[in-house]
């Protein structure tokens, strides 16, 4: 089996994309910051400089959250907020939102503890993603902050895909097509 790859430059630092397929015939340029210290590193590194005069930073538990850890490292930030995929016994009286994401089946929940809405609430509040596609789950994000009363400041994210690359909301280091 011929594996595809895509190859973007994220700054100076060229990484090898494996080119994965979905059931549904779509393709995307698998994008993965887990485990890769050095890649974290340098997309927080060149991140940095996006987050003037914003409070505190907010992300998803995926693969936006170590680099929104060194982020906020950089940015001398104590704390961030996590949003969480599954609701955990601690965020019984938090907030929560719905999303539709490209690489997920299905509709999905976002939950926000009562401390991370305590945290954003009244605050100008990054939003941080390792890839912006459709911008289901940025506009999730996004809800879910406004509904905590923070005011979204800015949406950053390593990588635009697709159509994404053309969206004035958001900043990114780099693109990357849909196959």
């Amino acid at each position: 089996m011929n594996k595809k790859f895509f190859d973007v430059d994220i700054c100076g630092r060229v990484e090898r994309l494996p080119v994965l397929t979905f059931a549904n015939g779509i393709g995307i340029a698998f994008f993965n910051l887990h485990g890769n210290v050095g890649l974290t590193e340098h997309c927080a590194k060149n991140m940095t400089p996006m987050f003037e005069n914003i409070d505190v930073l907010m992300t998803v538990e995926s693969k936006g959250l170590q680099l929104t850890h060194c982020l906020a490292r950089n940015l001398g930030h104590d704390r961030y907020a996590v949003v969480r995929k599954t609701s955990k016994l601690y965020m019984q009286d938090g907030i929560v939102v719905q999303y539709k994401s490209i690489t997920t089946d299905g509709i999905q929940n976002f939950y926000l503890s009562s401390e991370d809405v305590a945290l954003i609430a009244g605050k100008k509040v990054a939003l941080v993603d390792d890839v912006v596609s459709t911008g289901g789950s940025l506009q999730a994000l996004s809800n879910l902050a406004c509904k905590a009363d923070a005011q979204v400041a800015k949406k950053c994210c390593v990588l635009a895909e697709g159509e994404a690359a053309k969206r004035k909301d958001i900043c990114f280091l780099a693109t990357i097509p849909l196959f």
